[in-house]
């Protein structure tokens, strides 16, 4: 598949060069997945799906455009190419716009060792309905649960090649396996539900279905009886299951796109402090086993590990090669991109520090306030940092939890907030956002 797709995009490059393209670059993805849902018992949907799309961006100057399309006969990229150079040449002109120089480019990686694929056979479609049913079976026969929303079971897997005319070419595999449910307790206006799901991309690093179904139904039934909360001004503990949004945050703060639109809280941040001084959030796209690796980013440059906020500090913005050039700065081989769409900066697999306390550690310094397990919302003001958002979780007193919660709302600002996070040490190793739990000093709770 791999000699297939550079042929792709070799003949893509060919195509926009004899259409009068003066650069450009081809993107060649190929993939397919299978998902099955079971509900009480018995198959509810089965799906499975392959496809192979290609995307071609021109440049005329500074100006540029994309095509993209699934059909890959010669003739289709021939008109594609054609029709791109034409779109280009109506373009607005962007003296931000271009290819990488060759001398950016990576030149070596080694894609076996960060182990994206899981070379074993592809799951039979049997074997994923027996792990749905199980995954299903074993939250069922937890008591108070009434009924099995979903439970499902997939697979995928992606090739994908990069080429430009600047000399670049190289390409990746990538596979996925998850399992997930959804479990219910209560009837009526009493229903509560909650959730457990895992993805990795070796088979044999996935939890068993046992595990997933009845973690999903404990979650459950802890919920059940819920309901509001105090309000007034509390600590909040984010749990580690949703404790990455808050910190997703400030990666989306620090995107440099926001910072060259003038759109972000963190505009006039560079060099602040924007964490507590012992902590620091890391970016390494080459962790062994993650989703988020790669070894070259969108525009061919190699990936490295960097440091987005060190010892508290905010040290850089996450960019592409044209916000580089907007602010004035060097690509941070940040570049994201999709068969339709021109590159863009995107983050890959961040840590952030992690603590010497446990979550019930945390729970005990924090006395009374929200343990907080799921949001539902946002109003988020990317420009201020006010920050609002609807949650629901369990009640704590005098360190320990009391009930369950639901129908509130906290509320903050992202930079204040950030500066006082307190990290627990139960964060996952094994995914791309690697934040443990984090208790927040002082946030306002809407409840009743």
């Amino acid at each position: 598949m791999s000699d297939k797709l550079e042929k792709l995009t070799s003949a893509l490059l060919d195509a926009a060069q004899k259409a009068g393209a003066e650069a450009a670059d081809a993107l060649a993805v190929a993939g397919s997945s299978l998902s099955i849902d079971v509900r009480n018992g018995a198959l509810e949907q089965a799906e499975r799906s392959e496809s192979t799309d290609i995307g071609l961006r021109v440049l005329v100057g500074t100006r540029q455009a994309m095509v993209s399309a699934s059909d890959t006969r010669p003739e289709t990229m021939a008109e594609m190419a054609v029709r791109a150079v034409a779109m280009a040449r109506e373009a607005p002109e962007d003296d931000t716009v271009g290819l990488a120089d060759p001398a950016q480019l990576a030149q070596h990686w080694d894609v076996d060792a960060l182990e994206m694929y899981d070379p074993s056979e592809e799951p039979a479609p049997a074997a994923l309905e027996d792990d749905a049913r199980r995954a299903e079976a074993a939250a069922l026969a937890v008591k108070g649960i009434s009924q099995v929303q979903s439970a499902g079971a997939g697979y995928g897997r992606q090739n994908i090649h990069l080429a430009a005319s600047n000399g670049f070419s190289g390409g990746y595999s990538r596979s996925s396996r998850g399992l997930s449910c959804v479990a219910i307790t209560g009837t009526g206006s009493d229903m509560e539900r909650d959730y457990y799901g895992d993805s990795r991309i070796f088979q044999n690093d996935l939890p068993d279905a046992e595990f997933i179904g009845l973690t999903a139904a404990e979650r459950t039934v802890e919920r059940s009886g819920a309901r509001k909360p105090k309000t007034g001004a509390y600590p909040v503990l984010f749990d580690e299951r949703i404790s990455s949004s808050l910190i997703g945050h400030l990666l989306s703060a620090a995107n440099g796109s926001s910072i060259a639109r003038g759109s972000s809280w963190l505009r006039d941040a560079l060099g602040d402090a924007v964490l507590p001084d012992h902590l620091s959030l890391i970016e390494d796209p080459h962790r062994v086993r993650v989703s988020g690796s790669r070894p070259f980013d969108g525009e061919g440059l190699p990936t490295a590990k960097r440091a987005i906020v060190e010892n508290g500090v905010l040290t850089g913005w996450t960019l592409d090669l044209g916000t580089g050039r907007k602010l004035g700065m060097k690509s941070t081989a940040n570049a994201a991109r999709g068969t339709s769409s021109p590159p863009s900066p995107s983050v890959s697999n961040v840590s952030l520090t992690q603590g010497d306390q446990s979550r019930a550690d945390l729970l005990a310094e924090m006395g009374t306030g929200l343990l907080v397990t799921s949001m539902i919302g946002s109003s988020i003001n990317s420009t201020t940092g006010d920050y609002s958002r609807g949650a629901s979780g369990f009640w704590v007193e005098g360190g320990e939890i009391k009930y369950p919660v639901n129908e509130c709302t906290i509320a903050g600002n992202l930079r204040d907030m950030l500066r006082r996070i307190v990290p627990a040490n139960d964060a996952r190793l094994h995914l791309s956002r690697v934040v443990p739990s984090l208790l927040v000093e002082g946030l306002t709770l809407a409840g009743e």
